[in-house]
């Protein structure tokens, strides 16, 4: 018996959130006194989930399975549970396993938690944390199938090594048409910024910014701290950037380490889809805006003023500290 984990890859390359999940794993396993096995598709650097702590690595290298594929992904992930017994199996909670993750539950008959942002407080009963109302509360839920499938928040528990030798092994699912019915025919993205599902630090502007044109700073901003770029629904309602970029309650949830909000007042659907970021920074003229509320640091200025000298100090700061 062990606990399973599905590492998500994208080229052959683990995300980050793969190692996350890993040694989350890792800490239920310690409670469990068991060890973690891992499962992926068409990864090539697999040996990097030792640091983590699984012991073993099923890494299915079907060309069928190269784009995701959420009835074929869980059909392997279930099988490969089985395989290895396991009584609980770790998602993120990507867009992609949260997905996959009702499938998965189907195929194991497991009961399915998501947004779980602590290791269990109890084994037995199984007990865990998860966020609630859009990130307003907690619920401490209890798992009571045999098999428990748990869907870890993005960020909600850290990389913690545990350097583990990890074997790895060909894995070969028994696949059928079924699983493909619904198949990926191309994938349309952009390769050179970061995405905000995987960036570190997000920087946001709304209506503040007063038109498209003035986008410059953001991404000059965005530039110089690695970050991703995003947006208020407003602004990607009148087609200053693209839907892809709107953060919120409506659109992509953030839970970067820092959220840097620029001319955003802050309604309500905003706050709930970023409320799992770390640290939330804020720079508004107005200085009742409600972002202020919830904001962990908070700038009253121009953010044409401000915002260029941000650019300049941090510049002068990193030349400093090359």
């Amino acid at each position: 018996m062990s606990v399973l984990v599905y590492t998500e890859s994208e080229n052959g390359s683990f995300k980050k959130t793969a190692y996350e999940v890993a040694s989350y794993a890792r800490g239920i396993a310690d409670m469990l006194g068991t060890d973690v096995a891992a499962i992926s598709f068409n990864a090539t650097d697999a040996g990097e989930l030792g640091t983590y702590g699984v012991s073993r690595l099923h890494n299915a290298t079907d060309a069928q399975l190269e784009k995701f594929n959420a009835a074929a992904y869980a059909d392997a992930i279930a099988q490969a549970a089985q395989a290895e017994d396991a009584k609980v199996i770790v998602i993120s909670s990507s867009a992609d396993s949260k997905y996959l993750g009702s499938l998965l539950s189907v195929h194991l008959n497991a009961g399915y938690v998501s947004n779980v942002v602590a290791l269990p407080s109890s084994a037995e009963p199984f007990t865990v944390k998860r966020s609630v109302f859009t990130n307003k509360a907690f619920s401490n839920t209890q798992i009571v199938t045999d098999r428990k499938l748990v869907g870890l928040s993005k960020n909600a528990y850290g990389l913690k090594e545990n350097p583990t030798e990890c074997s790895v092994s060909a894995f070969s699912p028994s696949l059928s048409d079924n699983d493909f019915k619904v198949t990926v025919q191309s994938v349309d993205k952009a390769t050179d910024k970061v995405t905000i599902a995987d960036a570190e630090v997000v920087v946001s502007a709304g209506r503040g910014m007063k038109g498209p044109e003035n986008w410059g700073m953001i991404e000059e901003l965005a530039s110089v701290l690695g970050a991703a770029t995003a947006c208020s629904k407003p602004v990607s309602d009148m087609g200053w950037r693209p839907h892809g970029e709107h953060v919120g309650q409506t659109g992509k949830p953030v839970a970067s380490n820092l959220y840097i909000a620029i001319g955003i007042s802050g309604a309500i659907q905003h706050l709930a889809g970023i409320n799992s970021s770390k640290t939330k920074v804020v720079i508004n003229t107005d200085a009742e805006a409600p972002f202020f509320k919830a904001a962990d640091y908070g700038v009253v200025g121009d953010a044409f003023e401000v915002v260029p000298a941000l650019i300049e100090k941090l510049k002068a700061f990193k030349a400093a500290n090359a």
